[in-house]
C-alpha cells in the first residue's frame, strides 16, 4: 500500500468539554489539517483558539468558566487581551502538568486510541477519521460526564426531561 502523506503531516485538534447545569454535556472542537507547506500554520494560533472560545460562547449561550492547561499559545499576550475584553470569560490555569486533571486529554486519549490501527493513505484520510471519532463523541453526554468524573470532579446535575 503507498502512502502520500509522508512524515510532514499533522491533524491537530482543540476542543473543549462543555458542562452546564441543567444542559447536556458535550464536546465542541475544531480540526486544523497540515500538510508540510510553508504558508501553513503547524498547529492552532491564537486567532483560532479566539474563535473556538468565542464560537462555544455562542453554542451555550453562557458565561464560560474555562479550565486551560499550560499550552504556551493559552499563555500569549494575544490571549491574554482577547480574554480581558470577554467579560463572559473567566479562565483559571491547570498546575504545570496535569492530564489527570483536564478532561479533554481523556477525549484525546479515546480518539488516538480508535486510530490505532487506521491505515489512512492520505492527510484528508486521517483528517476524516480523526472528525468522524470526534463527531461520535460529542454529543454523547454520558461519555463526557464520565471524562469529567475520571478527573474526580463530579458533572454538574442533569438536564430536566
Amino acid at each position: 500500500m503507498k502512502v502520500t502523506a509522508k512524515g510532514t503531516v499533522r491533524v491537530s485538534v482543540a476542543g473543549l468539554c462543555c458542562y452546564r447545569p441543567g444542559d447536556h454535556s458535550r464536546l465542541i472542537y475544531r480540526t486544523l489539517l497540515y500538510r508540510g507547506r510553508k504558508d501553513e500554520p503547524k498547529g492552532f494560533r491564537e486567532p483560532d483558539l479566539i474563535r473556538l472560545l468565542d464560537t462555544a460562547h455562542q453554542q451555550l449561550q453562557a458565561p464560560i468558566v474555562l479550565v486551560w492547561d499550560g499550552l504556551s499559545v493559552h499563555k500569549t499576550p494575544a490571549i491574554r487581551a482577547a480574554i480581558a475584553a470577554r467579560a463572559w470569560l473567566r479562565v483559571y490555569q491547570l498546575p504545570a502538568y496535569a492530564p489527570e486533571l483536564n478532561p479533554v486529554e481523556k477525549v484525546w486519549s479515546t480518539m488516538k486510541g480508535s486510530l490505532a490501527n487506521l491505515a489512512a493513505r492520505t492527510a484528508t484520510e486521517l483528517a476524516a477519521a480523526v472528525k468522524n471519532r470526534l463527531k461520535r463523541m460529542q454529543y454523547r453526554t454520558g461519555l463526557i460526564d464520565g471524562y469529567l468524573t475520571g478527573t474526580g470532579q463530579s458533572p454538574p446535575s442533569p438536564a430536566r426531561p
